[in-house]
């Protein structure tokens, strides 16, 4: 009876995610992964053999929605060790991974008091906008002047054109 409590205490996400990490491409021995999470060696060995027979290792890993993710991670903020510990069990995870999702949901929160630090990318940027509103506005100035010029060439020449008739030269 002692047995098939310990068997229960694990929910059967946190089993398929230990048989996914003993197949496929990079796993592991169940020996090495009974020492890096402190479960016995036979009871990850006899969920290999129930996944093979049961076919529990042909299903995807469960998609966690943001919504899902924070509030695991507002949850587990709210254990202790020992009950974050069987919280984790239960639903399937690992510490490290909670902690990488405590850490996304950390920083995409922006501190409105203090901005962000400008990207070097958007430094550059910057400037080059800065170098084109100054070049368009020297553009400008030069094609204003052109026609200024055209303006006053046409005007001294039909002023030579008016002297030259008047005088009979």
């Amino acid at each position: 009876m002692q047995r098939d409590t310990v068997v229960n205490e694990y929910s059967e996400a946190f089993k398929a995610n230990m048989v996914r990490k003993m197949v496929g491409a990079g796993s592991m021995s169940a020996h090495a992964l009974s020492i890096e999470m402190g479960l016995n060696q036979s009871t990850l060995s006899r969920w290999l053999r129930d996944a093979r027979n049961v076919g529990v290792m042909n299903q995807p890993p469960k998609k966690w929605t943001a919504a899902e993710r924070l509030r695991v991670v507002v949850e587990a903020s709210k254990l202790d060790d020992e009950a974050l510990g069987e919280f984790l069990r239960r639903e399937g995870l690992h510490k490290a991974q909670v902690d990488e999702w405590r850490s996304l949901a950390e920083g995409s929160f922006v501190d409105a008091a203090r901005p962000a630090k400008p990207s070097p990318e958007s430094r550059r940027v910057k400037e080059l906008e800065r170098e084109l509103l100054r070049k368009d506005k020297a553009l400008a100035e030069a094609a204003a002047l052109l026609i200024l010029q055209k303006k006053v060439q046409g005007f001294w020449a039909a002023r030579d054109d008016d002297t030259t008739g008047k005088s009979g030269r």
